[in-house]
Order: C-alpha cells, then structure tokens, then sequence
C-alpha cells in the first residue's frame, strides 16, 4: 500500500511538471514589435582623410644652387610672390655674352645695309653710263668695245648689288637669331627666381639654401586654401543613393566633439577594385580654423529622408541581401515567418520595412530562441 502511494507521488508531480512545462512553453510570449517613426533620416557612414583638390610641387627648371628661400611652412603666399633664387652668376654671364652677339649683329647688319646703299649706288651708276655709250657707238661717236666694255661693268655692278642684298638678308638672320639667343638667356636667368603660381598655403619646404639641386627638384609643397575637401570611402552596397549636393557632416579625428556641415561635390567613378569602396568627396561649409592635410575624418551622408516608416533592427532579420530578408511576424495571434522588402537602411543598422506592407501587421524586433512557428504570441 505504502508502495502505491508513493508510487501516486510520483505520478503526480511528473503530471504536474509536465503540465508547468507545457504551459510555460506555449502560452503565449510577449515580442516587441516595430513602431511607425517619423521623419527618418537615411544616413550612409564613410571614413577618409582631409586634402586638397589643387596641391603643387613646386621647383626650379634648371638646375643650380639653392642661394635664398623667402618662405617657410604655414606661410599664406599671394600668386607671384618669389619664394627662392638660384645662385644666378653663370646665368648673367650667358646673358652678357648673348647681349654682346646681340650688339655684332646689329653692327653687322647696319654695314652690310651700307654696302647694298653703294652697290646699288654704283649698279646704278654703271647701267647709266652703259646706256651713254651704246648710244654714243650708235651714232659713231664712240667705238663699239668701249660700249661693250660699259655693258660688261654694268652687269658686274648688278651682280655685285645681289651680292650685297644677300648678305643683307644673311645679316638680319643673324640678328634675329642673336635676339632670340638673347631672349632665351634672359628666359633662363628668369627661371633662377621661383614665384608662387597662385594664391596658395605652403605646406612643405623641403629644401634649404646651399643645396645643389636637379631641374623639377621639389622645393615647396603648395595648396590653394580654398579647394581642401574630405575623401571618404563608402562601401559600395551603401553608396547608390549618394548624389552631388547631398547634405553630410564631418567630423574630425582631432574634434571628435565637434560636427562640421558639408556637402557632396564629387563621386568617384571608379571604385577600389580591393576594398569595394567607393571615393566620395565632400566640401566644408562651416570649416574648422586650421584643417590639416590627411586627417582622419568620419563622414555621414544624409541620402534622403523616409516621412514615415517602421524600422526592424538588422539582427532581427534572417538572410538579408541588401533589398530582402526573412522576419518573424504575428498573425492571427501566432508567430510566422514571412520573406519581406526594405526600402532604407539606417546608420544605426535599422531596416524600413516597404511601404506597402500592411501596417496592421506586427513585425518582430527582437528575435529569442522560445519563438517558433505556430507558437500564440502577443507584441508587447
């Protein structure tokens, strides 16, 4: 007897376990679920660095020695305002030399115009006194050699007047290539002198004077203040909806407590074939005092704004692709999976659920382990 009872016991408290844990496992669960927001910003994240869209290295096209550099680093510079000198001594030297040549050839030129004034003078002279004897030997005045004699020197003198124009002509090509000698010396000596091309900050000076340096050897790096922009990279799944004008704000590593308008002005039209990003530039609209070149910058792009929408956290959602996923919902007071569209991702890793979803069904936020299929469950 004593037997069958404790036998009962045990019976019963299995029925009554059993029975707590049928309970417990399908009343019904209490999920939260996704509400309507207003108003929601659609943002994209991207990391890159400050530059500058005009940056130069500049230095001389000849080579020489470095005498005098009239700039340094933080210098703001006015276009053609000269910022180093060559050591010019060999240079004024070429260019006294070319200016003597210069000085022959005029003088040159200006005997061999006097020559061709007494060459035709006497070309002149000689046709005259040709023609005076022909007649004169026409008429038996005089004989017929001294006629042909008159004729001969005549056409010596004609000769000697080509001559003459000839050497003319060879003279103003030796003066023009005297000047032009002359032009490209002083072109030269001008190249001792290094100016600012534009209105520019100076970034860099990377040489000092009594350097020995190479034609195209770099001696300032220069930027033009007005053109400093963000690179950021964007992860090519997240850039399609990023347009030139967009709003975006950038934040600075060395301000991290501080956030800067700005906006899109360029997109790169090739992306990163390694890390699939794609280059967004974006310029500053309230810019920070001092920017310096190639700090790091963390960049969010407003891309659009969603009216109304019910967000589902992407750990919510199984399968996502980038357009679709698999979500858990409450139908008919059970839980069921349905295959869902998405409209927007949101920085914060949020999911607009399509629009034409009927907003009477609950879609789940938080997914646990007690839910499946069929189980009654209830939004909290």
């Amino acid at each position: 007897m004593r037997r069958k009872r404790v036998l009962a016991g045990i019976a019963l408290v299995a029925i009554v376990g059993a029975g707590a844990a049928w309970t417990l496992r399908h009343r019904p669960v209490e999920v939260p679920v996704a509400r309507v927001e207003r108003d929601v910003p659609v943002r994209v994240f991207g990391l890159g660095t400050m530059e500058a869209q005009v940056t130069s290295r500049i230095g001389f096209e000849v080579a020489g020695t470095l005498v005098a550099v009239l700039a340094d680093h933080g210098d703001m510079v006015v276009a053609g305002r000269v910022l180093a000198r060559l050591n010019p001594t060999a240079q004024q030297a070429r260019v006294a030399r070319s200016g003597a040549a210069l000085q022959s050839a005029e003088a040159q030129q200006l005997r061999v115009a006097a020559a061709l004034d007494r060459a035709t003078a006497q070309a002149q002279q000689k046709r005259s006194q040709a023609n005076r004897r022909r007649e004169l030997a026409a008429r038996g005045n005089a004989s017929v050699e001294v006629a042909e004699l008159a004729e001969t020197e005549a056409i010596i003198a004609a000769a000697d007047l080509a001559v003459a124009r000839a050497d003319l002509s060879v003279a103003r090509a030796a003066l023009a290539d005297a000047q032009a000698g002359l032009l490209a010396e002083q072109t030269s000596l001008a190249k001792h002198t290094l100016a600012a091309p534009y209105d520019a900050l100076v970034v860099g000076r990377q040489r000092e004077p009594g350097s020995a340096l190479a034609p195209g050897e770099t001696v300032f790096t220069l930027v033009d203040a007005a053109t400093f922009w963000a690179l950021a990279h964007v992860d090519e799944g997240r850039a399609g909806q990023v347009r030139e004008g967009q709003p975006a704000v950038l934040r600075l590593r060395s301000l991290p407590g501080e956030a800067f308008a700005a906006r899109v002005v360029r997109i790169g039209l090739e992306s990163d074939r390694v890390t699939e990003e794609r280059r967004i530039y974006v310029r500053c609209e309230t810019c920070p005092p001092r920017i310096v070149l190639g700090e790091q910058v963390q960049l969010e792009i407003e891309t659009g704004r969603l009216p109304a929408a019910r967000l589902v956290p992407e750990t919510a959602v199984e399968g996502f692709d980038g357009a679709t996923g698999r979500v858990w919902t409450i139908e008919a007071g059970t839980l069921r999976q349905r295959d869902v569209r998405f409209v927007a991702r949101t920085l914060d890793a949020r999911l607009a659920l399509d629009p034409a979803l009927p907003e009477t069904l609950a879609v789940v936020t938080r997914v646990s382990g007690a839910m499946q299929e069929g189980r009654a469950a209830r939004p909290r």
